[in-house]
């Protein structure tokens, strides 16, 4: 329609004023809510030709408008807008149309897709997912379901932070401090209890450190000097020569927080087409880093370190290899890369990272593109805001972060209690409670973070987010369970949808509001795909049950009289509930088919 009215507008103009006017010049939007209409033309652009006010000019066209347009059943004029009325029937036909398609992103579809790979997760060894790990893993894998959506071939990775001298730190606290411990003796999940090890690290060294301030010493070398740092840094250049005991405890310990990942992705529904880990990387990196200094593209200073110069990049020297000829963590991202560009030849690799890591970023850009490797345009770092609770941010090394795990069982349960408090699921099955208590906690946990544009920095307050009302996972998902529940009645009375008595029904104000919502999907999802933001599909779904919430208060579905009236609600609903699973599913969130 709009297309339709730029048209005849601008034939308005040609015909009033003989005048010509670029069709692309023709602003045409939706009308506001507060205002009669459907939609909107903003007339100053016409002044030229007209010779007239804003108010004369919307008026002219108008008629013109009313009387070339079947479709259109009336205007009005505020100042310099016309707001145009289209009438019942063309909705009709609109959602007529929208029902009767199958594929609803056919419209997403881009002309030319690309391969683009998208990393998230990055966890480290040393400890387990935690909350900020949520939002990253969540974003990510939303952004794997819009891009693919949209027809783009899409790779879903994982890095994982599995070697360095963070790692050293946990394996030597439980070298000195575990007694052999292992998830089975201590009744541990392994990532849990490697999480642990680092923390007893940290306050080890802490105290070191403390001790060593009052000798004397000053900050830095205090840090440098104290013996639990000296021995970590000793362990990793150990393992990178290969020591056979350094080895074995690296893989015991890893292969434990390995069990515990995986146990975390299958709660969180996630998963990975590849998973790369920097013990294999590397190597690749630092070959790179030393071929790249015999070509003098970088530089070795005194002490043996090699360093990169970026300054005429406005960036500043970024050191590739210590003085001890270990890689540091840049280094593994340089290997990784490449390996990627090898594997799949992607036109993008979007790192879903958090925003603290803005400035790592644009450093390996710039060294992959010193390097020659001109496909380094294609990296994009997705910068996400932190995530905090209400009581302020989480430290890993103090041991105050929350762990995913607690969070996700924090939520089902929360969500049972709820759910039993309100009386929402007296009437169904015991074995089928549990499956929907599941959905319900971590779709109020998915929805919370996804509902966030993820450039802002957020707070996730478990009660808030699990509230059956308002701007909620939990809302929409019963929303949708509302509708099934009308769906299944229908069916227990006899009554089944005809899509082909669609085109006798003339729709109300409400229903008109709801087709204009479901055309929306999807302008929604292109623009959620171009722009890398989930949170306008969250949105949107919740504007769409919030509508379809006020039409089910004000109308009757099954009790309506007229059978194509109630005929056309059923077919209607049917297809708001379709939207709603489909928009969800894009963020990873599952509808319980009962609430």
């Amino acid at each position: 329609m709009e297309n339709i009215l730029r048209k005849k507008i601008a034939e308005a103009v040609k015909v009033l004023y003989n005048g010509a006017i670029d069709e692309a010049q023709i602003q045409i939007q939706e009308t506001r809510k507060e205002f009669t209409g459907d939609f909107t033309f903003v007339v100053f652009p016409l002044m030229r030709f007209s010779k007239n006010t804003p108010e004369k000019t919307a008026d002219d066209i108008g008629k013109y408008l009313t009387a070339n347009l079947s479709e259109i059943e009336g205007y009005n004029v505020i100042k310099g807008f016309l707001n145009i009325s289209i009438g019942g029937k063309w909705w009709t036909d609109l959602f007529s149309a929208f029902y009767n398609s199958e594929d609803l992103f056919a419209d997403c579809r881009v002309k030319n897709p690309e391969v683009i790979l998208v990393e998230y997760s990055s966890p480290n060894t040393n400890k387990p997912l935690h909350l900020g790990h949520i939002r990253n893993n969540l974003l990510g894998f939303s952004i794997f379901r819009i891009l693919e959506s949209c027809g783009h071939k899409v790779i879903k990775t994982n890095i994982v932070n599995d070697r360095g001298i963070h790692i050293c730190k946990s394996k030597l606290a439980w070298v000195k401090f575990g007694n052999g411990e292992t998830p089975e003796t201590s009744g541990m999940k392994g990532d849990h209890l490697v999480g642990k090890y680092y923390v007893m690290f940290e306050t080890a060294y802490k105290a070191e450190v403390e001790n060593l301030l009052k000798k004397g010493y000053d900050d830095e070398t205090a840090r440098l000097s104290a013996p639990m740092m000296v021995e970590a840094r000793e362990m990793l250049v150990k393992w990178e020569a290969g020591d056979e005991e350094v080895v074995r405890i690296w893989k015991m310990m890893n292969s434990w927080v390995y069990e515990g990942f995986e146990e975390t992705y299958r709660l969180l529904g996630v998963d990975f087409d590849k998973i790369y880990y920097e013990s294999e990387t590397w190597k690749d990196g630092k070959e790179q880093v030393l071929k790249a200094l015999e070509k003098n593209i970088l530089f070795r200073k005194e002490d043996g370190s090699v360093w990169a110069d970026l300054t005429g990049e406005g960036l500043d020297q970024k050191v590739l290899l210590r003085s001890d000829g270990t890689a540091v963590y840049i280094t593994q991202d340089i290997g990784t890369a490449i390996a990627r560009q090898n594997d799949y030849h992607f036109s993008k690799c979007l790192y879903v990272v958090g925003n603290e890591q803005n400035y790592h970023f644009q450093v390996l850009k710039a060294i992959l593109k010193k390097m020659g490797y001109e496909w380094s345009d294609g990296l994009i770092h997705f910068s996400y805001g932190m995530v905090e609770l209400p009581e302020g941010r989480m430290k890993s090394r103090e041991g105050t972060v929350v762990d995913a795990d607690d969070i996700i069982r924090e939520m089902i349960a929360t969500a049972r209690e709820l759910s039993a408090e309100l009386g929402k699921l007296e009437a169904i099955p015991d074995e089928d409670k549990d499956e929907i208590f599941r959905k319900i906690g971590l779709g109020a946990l998915k929805y919370f973070i996804l509902k966030v544009d993820p450039k802002k920095n957020m707070t996730f307050n478990p009660a808030e987010s699990i509230d059956f009302n308002g701007n909620t996972g939990p809302f929409i998902q019963y929303t949708y369970a509302r509708i099934k529940s009308v769906m299944r009645k229908a069916r227990s009375l006899g009554i089944e949808g005809d899509s082909s008595l669609l085109g006798s029904a003339i729709p109300c104000a409400k229903e008109v509001g709801l087709i204009k919502l479901l055309r929306k999907f999807a302008a929604v999802v292109t623009e959620a795909s171009e722009t890398l933001n989930p949170s306008l599909i969250a949105n949107y779904c919740y504007d769409l049950a919030r509508e379809f919430n006020q039409y089910y208060h004000d109308y009757s579905i099954l009790g309506e009289k007229d059978p194509v009236t109630r005929n056309f609600r059923l077919l209607l609903s049917g297809k708001t509930s379709v939207v709603l699973y489909t928009a969800m599913w894009l963020l990873g969130i599952e509808m319980p088919e009962r609430m």
